[in-house]
């Protein structure tokens, strides 16, 4: 009878292990991508400037603001802005043939310069940021950038962990630099690195319209080791409930300040920061997901010019 339980429960792990399964997120595989030409204003030199987008193959010419297409749940750091009637474009993630006929997106850490002849020459540094979302076309501004973008989607599943294909570029004697385009580059010690999450939380609207949260599972990770070639079916896993006295939690883990709180329309279609007031129970259920790549884990225009963090076959293991 021990040999024939001990045989059932040897049966139900492997069970269990093989069982496991993996769902490609929509256009997880980064194999097509919206491009986007844009003319810039002609007082910045008037170029032609290509903007990508995760989603259906299509072609797009023309300044119009851009809404996600084809059911597609990515959105990213690039961007179409307006400021005081001037039209620039900044992009940071591409898409890259990984073999013939296979995709994937490239997030580079680099400086976007833009310049005008006696008005503006400023060098500005971005990350490469893909994440599940949108972004609020055209910018028209650079305060409070959370609140031009609204992060994440409706979701009410409990996956083990976040899937993906990933290569990391880090230059091999790359340093740290601030550069927000007001002021000259200033260097700063150390070295950036690229972050990847993955975010489970229970969301609820107050009567005045203001988004909350708990945190339901947690999954997040800091790269700063370049790869030889790339590091297949790479596994975040998600952590549930309060993990902030668990060995393996790390500052960065923790739950997300006030003021630095994503933003997401609420259901008077207002975009408002969504607080995070604290660590939901173990067993909850979600309903929202947030997952965001990016060449850079720093504050705004912060960060290792040439980081690149390419990313494929992001899916959810259940």
């Amino acid at each position: 009878m021990k040999r024939i339980i001990t045989n059932i429960l040897f049966s139900l792990i492997a069970l269990g292990i093989c069982g496991q399964t993996t769902e490609l997120l929509p256009y997880g595989d980064m194999n097509t991508w919206v491009t986007r030409d844009i003319k810039e204003s002609h007082i910045i030199g008037g170029a032609w400037k290509k903007c990508y987008a995760v989603g259906p193959e299509k072609n797009i010419k023309g300044d119009e603001p851009y809404r996600n297409m084809g059911g597609s749940p990515w959105a990213s750091s690039n961007v179409m802005a307006k400021v005081v009637g001037i039209t620039k474009v900044s992009n940071a993630v591409f898409p890259e043939e990984r073999a013939p006929g296979d995709r994937c997106a490239k997030l580079t850490t680099m400086l976007e310069r833009c310049k005008a002849v006696g008005i503006i020459n400023i060098d500005v540094l971005v990350a490469g940021t893909l994440f599940l979302g949108e972004m609020m076309e055209p910018i028209r501004s650079t305060s409070d950038p959370y609140s031009k973008m609204e992060v994440g989607m409706p979701f009410s599943r409990r996956p083990m962990a976040l899937v993906y294909d990933y290569k990391l570029d880090m230059p091999a004697d790359g340093k740290m630099i601030y550069s927000s385009g007001f002021g000259k580059k200033k260097e700063l010690p150390g070295r950036d690195k690229a972050e990847v999450l993955v975010i489970l939380q229970r969301r609820w609207e107050d009567s005045e319209g203001g988004l909350h949260a708990r945190r339901v599972g947690t999954g997040r990770e800091l790269l700063g080791t370049a790869t030889k070639g790339w590091k297949n079916g790479h596994k975040l896993p998600i952590h549930y409930g309060d993990i902030s006295r668990e060995p393996y939690f790390r500052k960065y883990m923790g739950l997300i300040p006030e003021a630095k709180s994503y933003y997401a329309r609420n259901s008077k279609g207002e975009m408002v920061p969504v607080v995070e007031e604290g660590w939901d129970t173990a067993n909850a259920v979600p309903t929202h997901l947030i997952v965001m790549f990016s060449s850079g884990s720093g504050e705004p225009y912060t960060g290792t010019p040439g980081t690149t963090l390419y990313v494929d076959n992001v899916g959810l293991a259940y």
